[in-house]
């Protein structure tokens, strides 16, 4: 079942703190940016044909290069080198990994393509999709060449099968029954590159729905596959990763980043962020914080976060991971409120071509096998 895209058109403006591209620039990298709500991933990296703030005189053009790209609610995403991969409202698509160089008409084994991307280092290509069925994926994870989804409508982690929506492959010990009932809002998986190892959920409930009766203090990391709490009392956590042999977590309804210590049970925050904090990457120094402006309604009523509620800004905050200091911000001013997912791709300038080019206003690409 094709996806497609809605035809609205909505402006998107957006500023960025200073030190933000030449971050960008430094680390050689670009950033994917999920936004359910409004449809897109955006990919940002800094332009290399425009100097960045410290090269550059005061009154320039902003030296980003941001591309938007259609897919039906995209929710979490995960890359490596070969593939993206990007869970939407009813499948997950595939996006191949593919350097942007001579054609094979030109005698080369690269992509033929309308219009070359100026500065361009590589590029992820729509290939082929999955169709689950709309499960409310929320975050993917590579676990060596096998990818994992985390299936929030049946409270389970599961991979990927030509022939089935979904094959279950894990679920919390208190989950009695596969049900398509979101009993605990399981969202969150940390794979430390080869197996699943954490995942979080909002409560540790198991009827239809029922971690929506309290959600301020009963989110939980369990460890995968024994499913022990190693973590309690977090405000609606989400994106939990392994990085440097840490395991961190954004306690989201409190806006913070933090650290966990799973033998103890203990959660210390790092930094707190002015928004509701999902999405989380790391590349050296940094981490990459998706923030979202909260919604008027019961899902985030009573949080902490909701006491600034004027205060919280849509975009991604850079912060020194081992400081806590935020030392950039990239901010979305209008058309989208709420954020999904960060990543990081080791490419100073991507380009991305989705299911629907023709929409985004993406140059053709066409990859063959090489001729003699």
């Amino acid at each position: 079942m094709p996806e497609t895209p809605s035809p609205a058109v909505t402006e998107v403006r957006f500023e960025h703190s200073r030190d933000f591209p030449d971050i960008l620039a430094q680390l050689g990298v670009s950033l994917l940016v999920s936004t359910y709500q409004a449809g897109k991933v955006l990919v940002i990296g800094a332009d290399p044909s425009t100097p960045t703030p410290r090269a550059a005189a005061e009154g320039r053009v902003s030296p980003l290069d941001i591309t938007f790209h259609n897919f039906e609610q995209p929710m979490g995403m995960a890359v490596n080198a070969r593939s993206l991969a990007i869970g939407t409202r009813r499948m997950v698509w595939f996006l191949a990994a593919a350097q942007l160089g001579r054609s094979a008409s030109e005698g080369g084994t690269g992509p033929l393509h309308a219009a070359r991307a100026k500065g361009t280092e590589g590029a992820f290509l729509a290939r082929n999709a999955s169709f689950t069925g709309s499960i409310h994926c929320h975050d993917l994870a590579w676990c060596g060449d096998e990818l994992w989804v985390v299936n929030t409508l049946f409270s389970c982690l599961c991979t990927l099968h030509a022939e089935f929506n979904f094959v279950p492959r894990w679920r919390p010990p208190f989950i009695t029954a596969l049900a398509a009932e979101d009993r605990c809002h399981l969202n969150g998986l940390a794979s430390d590159g080869q197996k699943p190892r954490y995942a979080t959920v909002m409560a540790c409930t198991d009827t239809a729905a029922g971690w929506r009766a309290d959600k301020v203090k009963t989110g939980c990391i369990l460890e995968v596959p024994s499913g022990e709490i190693v973590a309690r009392n977090l405000a609606m956590p989400h994106s939990p990763r392994l990085f440097q042999d840490r395991l961190w977590v954004l306690d989201s309804g409190r806006g913070h980043l933090s650290v966990v210590e799973p033998g103890k049970e203990a959660v210390t925050p790092v930094a707190f962020v002015p928004g509701y904090t999902r999405g989380l990457a790391f590349h050296g120094p940094y981490a990459f914080v998706g923030l979202s402006r909260i919604r008027e309604s019961n899902v985030f009523g009573g949080l902490p976060i909701a006491e600034k509620r004027d205060q919280l800004i849509c975009g991604v905050g850079v912060i020194e991971w081992r400081t806590g200091r935020t030392v950039a911000t990239f901010m979305l001013k209008s058309g989208v409120e709420e954020i999904f997912d960060v990543q990081v791709a080791p490419l100073r300038r991507l380009t991305l071509s989705g299911p629907h080019p023709d929409v985004d206003g993406s140059p053709a690409i066409w990859v063959v096998p090489p001729t003699n």
